[in-house]
């Protein structure tokens, strides 16, 4: 399929087969968020792969804010928590000067290279962002300087992913000089 009927397919999964992922389409997924473009290259992005159902569970119980049921997570296949590690000049100094957060914007990137390689396999994805950075965090293990800031459930869809986008159109968002 080419690029854009790789977008137009990639859409959020909330209901998982029991189907594993197999750790080689693991590896090509998070091998497509490490080829990712960063500022100055510094590659800010740490990543948790969470198979284990217990610490799924305590990802999503413990770790998400409260008022929405996300249970349907726990069932995926594999849970990818997404993390940021600042350094002191391109994260820190560089946003104050451009008032620019280029962390984000890469991590950004990186997550969506996950999610759109995860469509190119036949998986679904869902990314949340519905989180407590501090218990995730412990939950994982990061060293205090990674803050974590989303997680992403990879998986087998239960049904057809296959659905019309509702988006504006380009005339809406966009403006032509």
């Amino acid at each position: 399929m080419n690029f854009l009927e790789l977008v137009k397919k990639r859409s959020s999964c909330r209901n998982y087969t029991s189907k594993e992922v197999s750790e080689e389409k693991i590896k090509i997924i998070l091998e497509a968020a490490r080829l990712a473009p960063s500022a100055c290259n510094k590659q800010p992005w740490r990543f948790v792969v969470v198979k284990n159902d217990e610490i799924k569970k305590r990802l999503i119980k413990e770790g998400c804010l409260f008022g929405m049921d996300m249970d349907w997570a726990t069932r995926a296949s594999v849970i990818i928590v997404l993390g940021i590690e600042k350094s002191f000049i391109t994260h820190k100094i560089a946003p104050k000067i451009s008032k620019v957060d280029y962390p984000l914007i890469d991590l950004g990137i990186a997550g969506e290279h996950i999610v759109l390689q995860a469509t190119e396999l036949g998986l679904g994805s869902c990314w949340i962002g519905w989180i407590k950075p501090d218990v995730i965090g412990k939950i994982v293990s990061f060293k205090k300087q990674i803050k974590p800031l989303a997680l992403i459930t990879v998986g087998y869809p239960a049904e057809s992913l296959e659905k019309e986008k509702k988006r504006f159109p380009i005339e809406n968002i966009t403006k032509f000089l």
